[in-house]
């Protein structure tokens, strides 16, 4: 290696060469070990997506459960949905032939049923991207609220107390509403990157 005018002259590297052809960012996106070098820009939340799902589809039916409780202690014509869940339960099991708990037995067996059962339908609503969540759960809301209102009396069910003043059917469609929006709002939560 020889002097110049105080500059030091090196020798060019080769174009050809691989190491001179790779991007200045190649090599970033990892160490040689399999371990990211920067985990905060890139690390995704890991809990299982069912447990999502699960955590999601309870928030919906428990926010159907306390408002159809709530309401109907403190409003005239409120709706009551678990009278239509105790006829559903008992009618069931008179088909199957199994003798049907009666009073708080028969109250405590349809709440803990509508509340698995909601909780299966409102965890449909993590099926999707996560962007359009609240739009699912308001359309699985929804659904649920006039299959509610429309349907108990065609499956043999008949009308829920109160059912005549056009207050009980806004209030149920509205429970249920709230629910699918409950659990759109749980399942945001739970799949944003942290």
């Amino acid at each position: 290696m020889r002097y110049q005018g105080g500059m030091t002259n090196l020798p060019h590297p080769d174009p050809s060469t691989p190491e001179t052809n790779r991007p200045l960012d190649a090599g970033m996106e990892g160490s040689g070990d399999g371990q990211e070098l920067y985990p905060e820009h890139h690390r995704l939340d890991r809990r299982p997506r069912w447990a999502a799902l699960a955590i999601s589809g309870l928030a919906g039916a428990v926010t159907v459960t306390l408002l159809n409780e709530g309401a109907r202690r403190a409003l005239l014509h409120a709706p009551r949905m678990d009278v239509i869940g105790e006829r559903a339960l008992a009618g069931t099991l008179d088909a199957v032939g199994v003798k049907p708990p009666r009073g708080q037995a028969l109250y405590g067996w349809t709440m803990a049923a509508d509340i698995v059962s909601n909780a299966l339908y409102y965890g449909l609503v993590g099926l999707g991207s996560r962007e359009a969540a609240l739009a699912r759960g308001a359309g699985l809301g929804l659904a649920a609220g006039v299959g509610a209102v429309v349907l108990p009396e065609p499956m043999g069910l008949g009308r829920q107390p109160g059912a005549r003043n056009p207050r009980t059917p806004l209030l149920t469609t509205a429970w249920y509403l709230a629910g699918g929006l409950a659990a759109a709002a749980t399942y945001r939560r739970l799949t944003r990157a942290p």
